[in-house]
């Protein structure tokens, strides 16, 4: 037989030998049912389970150190004896004083104890009661700590036997290796449960506390490899297992928050994914709804859709546009401010469930990621300049624009257009310059590309309590040139504010990456700063498919 490998056997272990075994026999066996009888005999699960436990004892066995006596104390207690009878030298006092004291006898003491302590492993024993003609029972016995098991079960309709439903990787039944999908569950610390409810046997679970023993007989289906590679999704709503009554079992859910990121274990389930939060110490995955279930649910519940205020976004929202701001003089006159093009590219993101991400860090020379930035057109101001606070162009050009869809968003005011530009933008971050665009929330959809890769801030205003009082002595301006129609904020400002916030928050608030809230303007620019600091200089999550531009 040809040799396996070029290392000793005390450098390769016996599980990773059965691994390389048939790879390494295929080029020698020319019959083709016979390399498919090796490959089937040496790729049985449950002969790599049992090589697996082979080598942990023979681990523990190799490791396990041994004590030289047990009597360590009565050892020094007749030496004791004996140097008291042989003269009064120095260094026999010493030593007899020390033997004496408390706390060295104490020591041999507890050495004697655990010396004479056994630790291997305690298998536990063999039920008398298993039925001769009952193949392949296992008997399966794992430590519960506060940890779930990781494990669920249900009632099969066919043969009306509980069964082993998904093992939640990382879990203790997944670390453990000897419980699988499929295998049929007779007996729980000696409970007989086939006339159970898989209710019932998990509160039995529940109530236990260390080892718990299973009795099972091995399923005849092998369960399935986890076939998809390592995929991380960032959360775009908030979920509570305990609040779902469609999850198999509330106990294996995983609770997360809008906006964290999460590692896809499993998909094999369509239904219901095995997940795990990103930097969490925890290894144990949990169910979540999968992307295509949630998907179907928010379809079928319809959520009422909310429009926002037409004055909202630049009055309100951004706080910065403030010649696009509108007085209550010229609401009804100027219903319409903005208009963005339609863009079919994005008709799901009003279905948000999850995105898939990946880390992204800024090279060194690649272009910046897109914040914000405000092109208009409307006829000049003596204090303006051309390509400095505003870009002007003439109508017809203008018009020409709307009509080849090159803005993100425009609209008309008091006579004169204004816009921003998908060219403005491009120009800015050809330059390797970092682009600033304040734009209304439902603009997103159209800025989130490859191309653009934008980092979204929302700012949002704080308490209305607080609004009350560092806004008390503000005044609502609709521009330069309306200075005269300045006003100070009333409570139906503040309230105005408080509602348009927390409704974009609630239809567009999966597209934002930073949340700051205004409450101090020294402090909330500092957040900002810090915030695209980072992401210039550190490891970010962003969409997948904005790296493969």
């Amino acid at each position: 037989m040809p040799a396996l490998s070029t290392r000793t056997g005390s450098e390769i272990g016996l599980y990773e030998l059965l691994s390389v075994l048939p790879s390494q026999l295929q080029p020698h066996v020319e019959n083709a049912d016979d390399r498919s009888f090796l490959h089937a005999m040496f790729g049985q699960r449950s002969l790599h389970s049992l090589v697996k436990i082979h080598e942990k004892l023979q681990c523990y066995e190799d490791c396990s150190p041994t004590p030289v006596l047990d009597s360590a104390s009565s050892l020094a207690q007749d030496l004791s004896e004996e140097l008291q009878g042989h003269g009064a030298s120095g260094e026999i006092r010493e030593l007899v004083k020390l033997l004496s004291k408390p706390h060295v006898k104490s020591l041999l003491a507890v050495h004697d104890i655990v010396a004479r302590k056994s630790y291997d492993p305690e298998l536990p024993p063999l039920p008398d009661d298993i039925d001769d003609e009952e193949d392949s029972v296992k008997i399966i016995r794992l430590v519960k700590n506060k940890e779930p098991l990781g494990a669920t079960i249900k009632k099969d309709e066919h043969m009306g036997a509980i069964v082993v439903a998904r093992i939640m990787r990382g879990g203790a039944a997944d670390r453990s290796g000897l419980i699988h999908v499929g295998d049929v569950l007779k007996e729980v610390n000696g409970i007989p449960v086939d006339d159970k409810k898989p209710e019932e046997i998990i509160s039995i679970l529940a109530q236990s506390l260390g080892a718990i023993t299973f009795k099972v007989v091995p399923g005849l289906k092998e369960e399935a490899p986890n076939k998809h590679p390592k995929m991380f999704v960032r959360a775009l709503f908030d979920y509570n297992p305990a609040e779902d009554n469609a999850i198999p079992c509330k106990e294996a859910g995983l609770v997360f928050r809008k906006g964290e990121i999460l590692q896809i274990m499993s998909q094999d389930d369509a239904t219901w994914w095995q997940a795990k939060q990103e930097g969490n110490g925890n290894p144990r995955a949990g169910l979540i709804p999968s992307k295509h279930f949630q998907e179907r649910r928010i379809a079928v519940w319809k959520p009422l859709t909310v429009s926002l205020p037409q004055r909202t976004p630049s009055k309100r929202f951004s706080g910065l546009r403030r010649s696009f701001r509108l007085s209550r003089r010229d609401k009804k006159t100027n219903k319409s401010m903005y208009e963005s093009k339609k863009s079919e590219q994005y008709d799901t993101a009003d279905v948000p469930t999850y995105e898939e991400v990946t880390s992204y860090r800024r090279k060194q020379g690649e272009r910046h990621r897109l914040v914000a930035l405000v092109d208009t057109s409307r006829s000049k101001r003596q204090s303006e300049s051309d390509g400095v606070e505003y870009h002007f162009i003439s109508k017809d050009l203008f018009e020409a624009d709307i009509q080849n869809h090159k803005f993100i968003e425009h609209g008309e005011y008091k006579g004169n257009y204004y816009g921003t530009s998908f060219d403005s933008v491009r120009s800015v971050l050809s330059k390797n310059k970092v682009c600033l665009l304040d734009v209304q929330p439902h603009t997103l959809r159209h800025l989130r590309t490859a191309e653009f890769k934008p980092y979204v801030v929302f700012v949002k205003p704080p308490s209305i309590e607080r609004l009350r009082e560092t806004r008390r002595n503000a005044k609502v301006v609709s521009g330069k040139d309306d200075k005269s129609s300045s006003k100070p904020f009333s409570e139906e400002d503040f309230q105005e504010m408080i509602n348009s916030s927390q409704m974009m928050e609630n239809q567009y608030g999966h597209l934002f990456d930073k949340v700051i809230v205004n409450d101090d303007l020294t402090t909330a620019f500092n957040q900002l700063k810090q915030a695209l600091r980072k992401v210039e200089t550190e490891p970010h999550w962003m969409p997948i498919g904005w790296t493969h531009s």
